[in-house]
């Protein structure tokens, strides 16, 4: 798996971060959305939403040849609207002898059919398969981060794995000290 971005370009983001949208941004993808930023530059940036699960089981989702042994059990999350096709492993140990990248301490990501073949039939319980992800354009983050669209928060593996995800939005907003009720609305932002 190839690196995110040069250390020198990475560190002018605000990624690694997890991005909470704020009730303005109107765009339904994104609606009470909490994102795990993984790559914020110049070019772009790349994140992929966290709290959006599926009825569908990622064995069947996911068309291995050959099929895996057992279905672990396994759900399916949409990890954004960009690529649907397209599938992530975020897992909260570090897999050996697999490509993966340290987003944060205790959050990998991988795109390697072996692991995923792997976390299919045992399902450890820190981990989420994704389809699609989130995407911005040159400079289209930092202008909804400069219009408040988003609350920026550190990654918390936690948070990630062990929140139920209809709680999570609200629970990463109030370990910002902020109450969810009260965040200003404004302009809408798409």
């Amino acid at each position: 798996m190839e690196r995110m971005g040069s250390e020198s370009t990475r560190a002018t983001g605000v990624a690694p971060a997890l991005l909470l949208s704020m009730p303005q941004l109107m765009d339904p993808n994104f609606h009470r959305a909490v994102v795990l930023l993984c790559e914020h530059t110049a070019e772009g940036a790349f994140g992929l939403i966290i709290n959006r699960p599926t009825e569908t089981s990622a064995s069947e989702a996911v068309q291995l040849m050959p099929p895996p042994d057992r279905d672990g059990g396994l759900n399916l999350w949409t990890g954004g609207p960009v690529e649907p096709q397209r599938g992530w492993i975020l897992t909260g140990d570090e897999p050996h002898d697999i490509d993966s990248i340290a987003i944060a301490s205790g959050v990998f990501l991988s795109t390697s059919p072996l692991l995923l073949r792997r976390l299919i039939e045992t399902a450890p319980r820190r981990t989420r398969v994704l389809t699609g992800y989130a995407g911005w354009g040159p400079g289209q983050l930092d202008a909804e981060l400069a219009a408040s669209a988003w609350l920026i928060a550190d990654i918390d593996p936690h948070l990630v794995f062990d929140v139920k995800a209809t709680d999570m939005w609200e629970a990463a907003i109030r370990r910002l000290g902020a109450d969810p009720g009260k965040l200003q609305m404004g302009q809408g932002v798409h």
